[in-house]
């Protein structure tokens, strides 16, 4: 047996103080927990939002995966709606740094709008710090440097405090309900909610903003994050195809193991280094969290599949494009954000309840959002999520111009 597995140690009790109290504690400061806090104070509800660095935006902004993938479907057709479009338009309000959507931000063709895909690419810091300015006008309370650590459940099985710590120490948040935006369904772990890993791992990745000899204009290396669904070509309009994204060799990690994390941070980042040097360029900035596509999600009251594409589905809250390819249309199932094993728990993001393959389409920022924008206005209306009527849901998610099915 590992040396590891026998030696344990045995930690005095604490009496860890309840520093704050709110009704929505948004774990993660990503772009699903961007959504969910703006739609959850938008809605009335006191928030909280849990960010582990010091400054939100997640992969999009921190990783430098500065592509705000398409809201459309390909085909001239819109499908993602609500906070999926507004912060669309925010990431690009102080302008776009490439791939500008004219054809559908300034009244193009259906034609054109068919050729040039509603996409866009935006600086990492001018969407980071407009995200909080609008946070803050709301109201939000933003907590950087701190992570969600541990729950204390009532008898019924809902959260009813999490631990947290940050540079004040241990503390705790008495909560009535709370969203799992981590991207790696940290609090479901900690919960005990039913959760799944993603077998395959993930690749090495560690993108890069750079300058040439003689040339002033800032450029971006998408180094890495290439992989691609075996049998399934790439849409060459999307930005992400094997000709623009280089991979990186070496062993593939969960994105859930600390040791682990280092390790591929660390093999990225030589990578990295040894491309800027071969190149000649002068780096500006790094990717400076690890860049993981999909590591754990919760497994919820339905895991949905790949082949819901175009289908009614009665509980849908909000919808979603395949980015890598033009054509389907994936309506969310709210179902996919709970479990009744936990009352007042929803993911949004990255860790919703969906397959392998429908995962490589949800995880971006487009679904990102209108997931955590579905569960932010879950959280403002109820504390039980599996007894929450969908029709009012729905009800409010269309008067805030969200789309909900397909035709």
């Amino acid at each position: 047996m590992d040396i590891k597995e026998l030696i344990r140690i045995t930690e005095p009790s604490r009496l860890t103080p309840v520093t704050h109290s709110c009704r929505t504690l948004v774990c993660g400061g990503g772009i699903a927990g961007i959504a969910a806090a703006i739609a959850a104070a938008r809605e009335g509800a006191d928030v909280i939002l849990l960010e582990r660095e010091y400054g939100l935006g997640g992969m999009a902004t921190l990783g430098l995966i500065t592509i705000y993938l398409p809201l459309c479907d390909g085909e001239g057709r819109q499908i993602s709606f609500g906070l999926a479009e507004e912060l669309l338009r925010l990431s690009i309000k102080h302008g776009a740094e490439d791939s500008y959507p004219a054809a559908w931000l300034d009244g193009g063709t259906h034609e054109e709008k068919v050729k040039n895909r509603f996409l866009t690419r935006f600086n990492p810091h001018f969407f980071a710090l407009a995200a909080e300015e609008l946070l803050l006008s709301l109201g939000v309370r933003i907590l950087y440097g701190t992570v969600a650590c541990g729950v204390s459940k009532s008898s019924g099985g809902a959260i009813s405090h999490v631990l947290i710590e940050n540079k004040s120490g241990r503390s705790a948040i008495e909560v009535e309900n709370v969203i799992d935006c981590t991207g790696d369904a940290d609090v479901c772990t900690l919960a005990e909610a039913p959760t799944a890993l993603y077998a395959a791992g993930n690749g090495l990745a560690s993108w890069y903003y750079y300058l040439e000899e003689n040339n002033p204009e800032l450029k971006l290396k998408m180094f890495g994050l290439a992989d691609l669904i075996p049998d399934r070509e790439y849409d060459r309009t999307t930005h992400y195809d094997a000709g623009k994204v280089q991979t990186i060799a070496g062993a593939r990690f969960s994105g859930v193991d600390g040791a682990e994390l280092s390790e591929a941070v660390i093999a990225a980042h030589k990578s990295m280094f040894a491309d800027i040097l071969q190149s000649g360029v002068v780096p500006v900035r790094t990717s400076s969290i690890p860049l993981v596509r999909m590591s754990r999600r919760l497994s919820g009251a339905v895991t949905q599949d790949i082949d819901t594409d175009r289908k009614f589905l009665a509980d849908s809250v909000g919808m979603t494009p395949d980015w890598r390819k033009r054509g389907p249309a994936f309506e969310i199932s709210y179902r996919t954000l709970y479990t009744e094993k936990v009352p007042n728990l929803l993911a949004a993001g990255r860790c919703i309840s969906v397959s392998d393959e429908l995962w490589d389409v949800t995880r971006v920022i487009p679904p990102c959002a209108v997931t955590g924008e579905a569960a932010g206005t879950a959280a403002a209306m109820t504390n039980s999520f599996a007894a929450l009527d969908i029709t009012k849901l729905q009800t409010k998610l269309q008067s805030n111009g969200v789309k909900l099915h397909n035709g």
